[in-house]
């Protein structure tokens, strides 16, 4: 898993288990608090890969694919119906274009749409997932709302509700759905002619109640919204980024090279020293690029012609969907590659239109370019979802690719400090803090690897660092928790018990509800205190996050370690609810009904536990035991032979990572 995958699919709670639908809806994405996007949707999709794959990352990289594919093939079909309008809506009704050539664009337009390596970001990365559900939930709503204008009475009405439904999927999504709204009420109001205005206007009413439930369903979480560390750049600034800004889409979208994240375009030089652009004006073709893009998309919309209405509507829809990530407001970057996702439609659509005007003979030509070009860029897609392969191989080709170094590089220096590579991974850490002294995790991660190759001293230089920089940074960056509890963890490494303790009390008041510091918290004062004395902030945590599994086993062990068999079984078959796939829970629960003579209940606990983890030998071990305990020794001989069977299996790597 690369990047936020860990996060928000390995350690994320609300994946685990179906009973947390609900739940989602009423907590941001990412649980650290870092970001206020509200993606409840995405985190339903990620439960229903887990239900069927466990951690296998095929699965989850399918569902990907096939959410993108959906989303193309509805592209397809919305064309399909919205062509045809645009293109009577010409001044020029007999010079529309016939409706095979319009049925051939949509076709080419979504297909290219489709293989455009533009779209790695949201295709390859699962994490990236959320602007295909939206895009397929979105484009669904607009042609549910189609098809209902064809029926009548009943069906009418259900498939008008199935519209509402999808958009309201699509906004759970991503916020970017809201742009899709937008999109759909100028096509209404600017092209479309059989809705009569009353039935425009009652349109309008149910797309803006839908949006006041979104925005109602988004004050369901609690917390406060994190400081936004976007830069304030003036107003000349700011408009030369968006110029900056379209000038990269355009070119990207044209000739794909170059792809990689945390792409970024600087300030022009010349609004610092505005002695010295002549000599930096070579610098800043994205500039001009901006310009001509820009130009050529109002020439274009202005134009007069037979497909004029597919130019401007491609134009409009690429601006709106453009605004949005332009630098007008401040963003957490000045380019993304995967906001493309849904402003390339329009660009695409523009020039559709420009192809649909051409003379017969060139347009022959420009069909068989168009077909080489999907080719060509199946092929860049491709070697594009190369760099994926691996989290190494992702952050060593980001960094080579022109990608922010600061947070790539610390990235891979843990990925080599968790292969051994200790040198390597020093010298990239190093690096990072050097770039950027005041950034809390580079230090944190440097301080974490010279405890691990035995520089305790250095490490608790650096640690002091760490913390302290957090201190002015909690808000800016949630989980600068880690370094106090890496420091926590050194002493208690340490046997410096009570060392540990001072610190994690007082990281707990600073970072109230955080699962890590409470459970390493718990388990010192167990060492210190004894256990019944490490059991009440784990049960405060578990009632007021019901939903978390961890918290949910940590009380279940720490009430069994009391002897409260009770207390123990009702946190355990709790705990068992809350992760589909685990089986820990289950044991542990089989273990406490052959210490109370219960061999029935432990019975049916571990053929459970077996059936969620039917390839580790383990299961199979313990259910052998239970069954020779019943007197069952025929099935108990018949267990261990899947111990057998799976210990001759061929040893092949693991793929629940990548």
């Amino acid at each position: 898993m690369i990047w936020d995958d860990t996060s928000l699919i390995h350690s994320n709670p609300f994946v685990k288990s179906p009973l947390l639908i609900g739940e989602t809806f009423r907590h941001y994405l990412s649980m650290d608090g870092a970001s206020t996007h509200y993606r409840p949707v995405q985190n339903i999709s990620y439960c229903l890969d887990y239900l069927i794959w466990n951690n296998n990352t095929y699965g989850f990289h399918l569902s990907n694919i096939l959410w993108h594919i959906g989303s193309g093939i509805l592209l397809y079909l919305l064309l399909l119906r919205l062509l045809p309008t645009l293109a009577r809506a010409g001044n020029n009704a007999k010079s529309t274009p016939a409706r095979s050539r319009l049925s051939g664009g949509a076709f080419l337009l979504a297909l290219l749409w489709i293989v455009h390596p533009v779209h790695s970001a949201a295709v390859d990365y699962i994490s990236g997932r959320a602007d295909s559900l939206a895009f397929f939930f979105a484009c669904g709503a607009w042609l549910l709302y189609l098809q209902a204008g064809f029926c009548r009475g009943v069906v009418r009405t259900m498939l008008y509700a199935a519209a509402a439904l999808s958009l309201v999927l699509a906004l759970c999504s991503r916020e970017s759905a809201c742009i899709w709204v937008l999109l759909f009420l100028v096509h209404l109001f600017a092209v479309e002619r059989q809705a009569t205005q009353r039935g425009k206007w009652i349109v309008l009413a149910v797309c803006v109640s839908i949006v006041a439930l979104y925005a109602t369903l988004r004050q369901l979480p609690a917390g406060t919204a994190p400081v936004s560390t976007a830069s304030s750049s003036d107003t000349m600034s700011r408009g030369v980024l968006m110029l900056r800004a379209l000038g990269d889409y355009g070119r990207l979208m044209v000739w794909p090279a170059n792809l990689h994240v945390e792409r970024t375009v600087e300030t022009p030089m010349w609004l610092r020293n505005a002695t010295s652009w002549r000599s930096r004006i070579a610098n800043e073709y994205l500039t001009i690029l901006g310009v001509g893009v820009a130009t050529l998309l109002v020439f274009g919309a202005a134009r007069k012609g037979a497909a004029q209405q597919i130019r401007a509507f491609g134009a409009v829809w690429f601006i709106i969907a453009y605004l949005p990530i332009s630098n007008l407001l401040p963003l957490n970057a000045t380019v993304a590659e995967h906001w493309l996702y849904l402003p390339s439609v329009g660009f695409l659509l523009f020039l559709l239109g420009c192809y649909l005007e051409l003379r017969s003979s060139f347009r022959r030509y420009v069909s068989a370019v168009a077909c080489i070009a999907v080719v060509a860029l199946s092929a860049r897609s491709f070697v594009r979802s190369g760099d994926w392969v691996s989290p190494e191989t992702f952050y060593r080709h980001a960094i080579a690719s022109g990608a922010a170094k600061t947070r790539m590089a610390l990235n891979l220096g843990l990925i080599y400090a968790e292969q051994g590579n200790y040198a390597k991974a020093e010298q990239l850490l190093r690096k990072v803090v050097e770039m950027s002294p005041d950034y809390v995790m580079g230090q944190n991660a440097l301080a974490h690897l010279l405890l691990n190759e035995g520089k305790r001293e250095e490490a608790e230089r650096v640690f002091s660092v760490a913390t302290r920089l957090a201190e002015g940074t909690q808000r800016h960056e949630p989980r600068t928790w880690i370094s106090a509890l890496n420091v926590a963890y050194m002493h208690y490494r340490a046997d410096d018990l009570q060392g540990a303790l001072d610190i994690l009390i007082k990281a707990n008041a600073e970072y109230p509800a955080t699962w890590p510091l409470i459970s390493l918290e718990s388990e010192v004062v167990a060492r210190t205190r004894g256990v019944p004395a490490a059991i009440p902030p784990v049960e405060a945590f578990v009632r007021d996050h019901w939903w978390h599994f961890g918290a949910s086993l940590a009380l279940g062990k720490l009430r069994m370690d009391n002897g409260d068999m009770e207390g123990a079984a009702n946190a355990l078959r709790h705990a068992s609810k809350l992760d589909v796939h685990d089986a820990e829970s289950l044991n542990l629960l089989a273990l406490m009904s052959i210490q109370r003579g219960n061999l029935a209940d432990a019975y049916n606990n571990q053929r459970r536990a077996v059936s969620r983890q039917p390839d580790q030998p383990r299961q199979y071990v313990m259910l052998s035991d239970v069954l020779q305990r019943m007197g069952r020794s025929a099935e108990a001989r018949l267990a261990l032979t899947n111990v057998e069977r799976l210990a001759a299996l061929p040893r092949t790597a693991p793929v629940t990572t990548e």
